[in-house]
């Protein structure tokens, strides 16, 4: 994710994070969305990079659903050093991606981008090299918040002490909204910003706004 931090327990962001799923809960959550998102039908020889890859757990969904070239790129070297995998995170910038052009068949991002400290610039410069290493016809598959009645409820409930006190993976997931803020409320209130530059750079395949998230699939233009 974009928060740097040499330790875990120095970051409260990156705490939160670990308290709120377990690895093998975020990996089953993994492998249920990425089959919705048409995994199924991807060739089990797709080169696949994960953007904001966090602990690998989506690494670890890949491979068990059969693919194996499969790479992660994450800011955080204490979340990647948690990977156990057969997989490969590179500690880098999505901004600047370390891939070769043409090399990869599908990017794939499980929340991340609403991270990005400044729109649109910060967006239009991770979908061009999103784009740059995808070969023609390459996939972006992507999740992340959106404003709908339902996140606006979660949001306002985050705010309340008592459900935090109920539920701790509530608590972890309000700890996260409040540490990452800035850039969450900047990315919530541009909706139409950043559905144009996803289409700018890919021709959407499928794309839906429901629960609180934007799914999308789009191939490179």
């Amino acid at each position: 994710m974009l928060q740097q931090a040499t330790n875990v327990n120095a970051n409260p962001w990156e705490q939160a994070y670990l308290r709120f799923e377990t690895p093998k809960q975020e990996t089953r959550k993994f492998i249920r969305r990425l089959r919705a998102l048409g995994s199924d039908h991807w060739s089990r020889e797709s080169h696949i990079v994960e953007l904001f890859c966090g602990r690998g757990s989506g690494l670890h969904a890949l491979h068990r659903l059969g693919f194996t070239h499969v790479e992660g790129v994450d800011l955080s070297p204490a979340l990647a050093a948690q990977y156990q995998g057969t997989g490969t995170i590179h500690i880098a910038d999505c901004r600047n991606l370390p891939f070769p052009d043409a090399s990869k068949d599908i990017a794939i991002v499980h929340g991340g981008l609403h991270h990005l400290p400044t729109l649109p610039q910060d967006l239009d410069q991770t979908l061009a090299q999103v784009k740059r290493i995808l070969r023609p016809g390459g996939r972006l598959v992507l999740v992340e918040p959106w404003l709908t009645p339902f996140l606006r409820l979660v949001i306002f409930m985050s705010r309340q002490r008592l459900p935090r006190r109920l539920w701790p993976k509530f608590d972890a997931l309000a700890t996260m909204i409040e540490h990452e803020w800035t850039t969450y409320d900047q990315w919530l209130r541009h909706p139409k910003l950043i559905l144009d530059l996803l289409q700018q750079y890919f021709e959407p395949e499928s794309c839906s706004r429901a629960w609180g998230q934007l799914t999308f699939v789009g191939k490179r233009n």
